[in-house]
């Protein structure tokens, strides 16, 4: 009987603990993003929206904070509220600073002057040391965005099924055995309001416009308007693809 009390007190301790995590260690999603884009089929939008950081990776025994947008990392110093185990303060170089608290499941950005409140879940599986940061994100957006098998209705190697891999490997695409979405920065600013996807084989790629919308996606040849000296501004031409998923 005796042992039977002490093992439920101990169990009783156990969940206690486990209920009121306080220690952010590990890596965080914006999966509020990936649930947007998934949804509208507008990736940039949903990226804008509710960005623009993408991913955290944090270790508080370390004191280390890093994140990534898409396209820019950013590395900081980590410490605890000392009136608060549930928020934490991210210190980079120079002045800037940001706000993290955890609640519940979720680990909140607080807003601030350059953007709003952004909520960052844990991955369904923690990432390898070893996993770049932005990775586990990416991977996620992948496997959601393009899930399933996409029939080529028109265009080269029409009737092929394709199947966009959460790693970045394509099946099925005519030439490509890699693609890329792009998250942020140059590829963004060269295409603008546009989504963009890269298709490579081998060492040799290139980028299209697409817009998915609902179980279809258009790809169109990337044409660019700007001058011979100025950065390329990309858009929609020809339609090269048509897929619709299957």
């Amino acid at each position: 009987m005796r042992r039977a009390l002490v093992l439920s007190a101990l169990l009783g301790l156990l969940t206690g603990c486990a209920g009121t995590p306080s220690d952010p260690s590990g890596t965080w999603i914006n999966q509020t993003a990936i649930d947007a884009a998934s949804k509208s089929g507008k990736l940039r939008e949903a990226l804008l929206a509710y960005g623009p950081n993408l991913e955290w990776q944090l270790d508080s025994k370390n004191h280390q904070a890093s994140y990534s947008n898409g396209f820019e990392k950013g590395d900081g110093q980590l410490s605890q509220d000392p009136s608060d185990k549930k928020r934490w303060q991210v210190a980079f170089y120079g002045s800037k600073q940001e706000a993290l608290q955890l609640d519940g499941k979720q680990l909140i950005q607080v807003g601030g002057d350059n953007w709003p409140e952004q909520r960052f879940v844990r991955p369904e599986q923690q990432p390898t040391a070893q996993t770049p940061l932005g990775a586990t994100f990416e991977r996620a957006l992948y496997g959601s965005f393009l899930k399933g098998t996409w029939v080529i209705a028109e265009g080269q190697g029409q009737g092929s099924k394709v199947s966009f891999q959460p790693d970045g490997r394509i099946e099925g695409m005519p030439n490509a055995d890699r693609y890329a979405l792009c998250l942020a920065g140059d590829c963004a600013a060269m295409t603008g309001n546009n989504d963009s996807i890269w298709l490579q084989q081998g060492r040799q790629g290139r980028e299209y416009l697409f817009q998915r919308e609902d179980d279809q996606i258009e790809l169109f040849e990337a044409v660019n308007r700007a001058q011979a000296d100025e950065m390329p501004e990309y858009q929609p031409g020809q339609r090269v693809w048509l897929l619709k998923r299957d």
